[in-house]
């Protein structure tokens, strides 16, 4: 399955993790530049479907950036400001970006955003919320998970954890960081609810896909792709 990818050109090391933890999420590949140039240099490399663009950029500002770019390629644009003048958003769209967020922002916005002018250049993310292995397929567009040939019920908190390992097989999940990005980066529960739901969602996978979900003693999980 091929993945879009997003470049993220922003010199605030925190939005980027951020910002690549959500988009990944949702089952994009993403790449970082951390000032102007290094961003020129990595979308002729990396040739991303959307820029996620920063102004505020060392070495080469945004509009810079959005100036060298707009000639030779169209790839889609979102500008990141913290001025929220309605001059500075008139600017970056009369440069040719397709899309103006301030900060702070939500992160899920931005990836919504993100979605939808991909949708409109015509660049199709349906594969994005489509994950197929064998005997078990999870369609985030719907929020439906089928094994053989039955589909499953899931809570929304179960589908967010089986989403989150499935996207990125083999990686391994330390409980905290599952915490985080299924429950919210403000969510103190108990380091437990973790485990609780993994075997609430193993036992309703059943026998046949259950074993996609391994546990990694001492540290969290992982989503090992079964032979079929």
């Amino acid at each position: 399955m091929q993945k879009q990818k997003i470049l993220i050109i922003d010199d605030d090391k925190n939005i980027c993790q951020i910002l690549k933890e959500y988009f990944e999420f949702e089952n994009f590949q993403v790449a970082i530049a951390n000032d102007g140039a290094e961003g020129l240099k990595k979308l002729e490399s990396e040739k991303p479907s959307l820029i996620i663009l920063d102004i505020m950029l060392p070495k080469m500002n945004g509009w810079e950036v959005c100036q060298k770019l707009r000639p030779q390629d169209d790839t889609p644009i979102i500008m990141l400001s913290a001025k929220t003048e309605k001059t500075d958003r008139i600017t970056g769209l009369e440069l040719g970006a397709d899309d103006y967020v301030t900060k702070p922002f939500s992160p899920k916005e931005v990836v919504a955003r993100a979605k939808a002018i991909l949708r409109r250049a015509g660049r199709d993310v349906t594969d994005n919320d489509l994950l197929q292995y064998p005997k078990l397929e999870i369609n985030k567009d719907y929020r439906v998970v089928t094994v053989g040939a039955e589909q499953v019920s899931l809570t929304p908190k179960e589908f967010d954890l089986l989403w989150t390992l499935a996207v990125a097989p083999r990686q391994v999940f330390p409980r905290e960081k599952l915490l985080k990005k299924v429950w919210g980066y403000d969510y103190f529960g108990d380091i437990r609810t973790v485990d609780t739901h993994i075997k609430s969602l193993r036992k309703k996978l059943g026998n046949e896909t259950r074993d996609y979900i391994k546990t990694v003693w001492g540290v969290g999980y992982k989503f090992e792709v079964m032979e079929d």
